[in-house]
C-alpha cells in the first residue's frame, strides 16, 4: 500500500539528516555507469516566466526508482508564493508498485541542490575563503550559503540581486543566521572581492566575464538548468583550470558548459564529471592560484538518493 507524506512530515525526518554522503555516493555511482537517468523532461513558460522539470531514474540493483516533478515560477514571491514547488514519487524497482508520494513542494529538490553545492565547495573551494559571493537572492542564494557550514569557515557574504529590495531582504534574513552581508551594485563588484562565488539566478545572459574573476577563485554555477539560461561568459570556462560537470551528457545540452562547447572555446575532454573527481582525489587541482568551475544542472540521481533516504526514514517512523 502506498503512502502520501506531507511537507511537514517530510521535514520532521529530513531536517535533521545529513545527505552529503548519500548524494556523493549517487554521483560516484552515476559516473561509474551504475545509474539509469533518461533525458530531462521539460516545460518552459513565458507569461508568467517559469519552467517545470521531470527527472527520473534509478540506481541499478537498488530497491527503488524515483520520478520527480519540480517547478520554478519566478514571479511567485510577488504573489506571496514560493518560487519552487513539486513532488517526488518513489516506486519499488522490483514490481513497479508505488511506495510513497512525497508532497515536498520542491523542498527536497532545494536540499539536494544545496548539498551538491556543499560537495563542490568541499573539494574545490580555496583553502581560505575571504568572502562568499552570491548572485541572486532567492531560496538557493540562501541555502547554498547555509549548507557551506562545516566546509567553508567564512561568514562574509557579498550579494547582488536584481532589485535593491530583494538584496536588502536577503541581507536581513542572512544576518539573523550569523552572516555579515554586504550589498554589491553589480555582479562584477561581487567577483572583485570574493574567491568563492555561487550563481543562483535564472539569467539568460552572462552576468560575469573572465576578466572580472580573481585568480584562485572557485565558482559553483547552479542557475543554468535549461538550454537557454546562462550566468557565466564562456571565456570563464575557457580560462578555467578545472571544469566539473554534475553530468557530462546533461551539461553538453544545458548549463554553462553547453554554451562554451557551442562557442568552441571548451573541449569536451577537458570536462571532469563530479562523480569521477569524488572517486579520484588525485585528479583535483588546488595550488591556490587556479580557477575552478562546477556546473550543476541537477541530476536525477540526486533525487533518487534523497527521496529513497527520506522514504526509508518515513516508513521506519510509521
Amino acid at each position: 500500500m502506498s503512502h502520501v507524506f506531507t511537507l511537514e512530515q517530510i521535514r520532521q525526518v529530513s531536517d535533521p539528516m545529513d545527505f552529503t554522503d548519500t548524494i556523493e555516493q549517487g554521483f560516484i555511482q552515476y559516473s561509474k555507469g551504475n545509474v539509469v537517468v533518461p533525458p530531462v523532461g521539460e516545460l518552459t513558460f513565458e507569461d508568467p516566466p517559469g519552467d517545470t522539470h521531470i527527472k527520473y531514474g534509478y540506481v541499478k540493483n537498488d530497491d527503488t526508482y524515483v520520478i520527480k516533478i519540480a517547478s520554478g515560477f519566478y514571479n511567485n514571491p510577488a504573489l506571496g508564493l514560493s518560487s519552487s514547488s513539486g513532488l517526488m514519487l518513489v516506486f519499488c524497482q522490483k514490481t513497479g508498485v508505488l511506495k510513497s508520494v512525497l508532497m515536498d513542494e520542491g523542498h527536497l529538490t532545494n536540499v539536494r541542490t544545496a548539498v551538491a553545492g556543499r560537495i563542490c565547495a568541499k573539494i574545490m573551494a580555496p583553502d581560505t575563503v575571504h568572502a562568499i559571493g552570491v548572485l541572486g537572492t532567492g531560496i538557493q542564494a540562501r541555502m547554498q550559503v547555509e549548507y557551506l557550514k562545516g566546509v567553508v569557515d567564512c561568514k562574509q557574504v557579498r550579494v547582488w540581486g536584481r532589485t535593491k529590495q530583494h538584496a536588502q531582504s536577503y541581507q536581513a534574513d542572512m544576518a539573523q543566521k550569523g552572516y555579515e552581508v554586504e550589498l554589491a551594485a553589480s555582479a562584477a563588484e561581487v567577483a572583485a572581492s570574493c574567491n568563492l562565488i555561487i550563481t543562483t539566478t535564472p539569467s539568460t545572459v552572462p552576468l560575469l566575464s573572465g576578466k572580472e574573476i580573481r585568480p584562485g577563485t572557485h565558482i559553483t554555477a547552479m542557475g543554468s538548468d535549461t538550454p537557454d539560461k546562462q550566468e557565466l561568459d564562456a571565456d570563464i570556462l575557457q580560462g578555467a583550470d578545472l571544469v566539473v560537470a554534475d553530468s557530462i551528457p546533461q551539461c553538453l545540452e544545458r548549463g554553462e558548459i553547453s554554451h562554451a562547447i557551442r562557442k568552441g572555446v571548451l573541449d569536451q575532454d577537458k570536462i571532469i564529471e563530479l562523480g569521477d573527481i569524488l572517486d579520484r582525489p588525485d585528479i583535483r587541482v588546488r595550488d591556490g592560484s587556479e580557477l575552478s568551475v562546477a556546473d550543476l544542472t541537477g541530476v536525477a540521481v540526486q533525487d533518487v538518493q534523497i527521496a529513497t533516504a527520506v522514504c526509508t526514514a518515513l516508513e521506519d517512523g510509521k
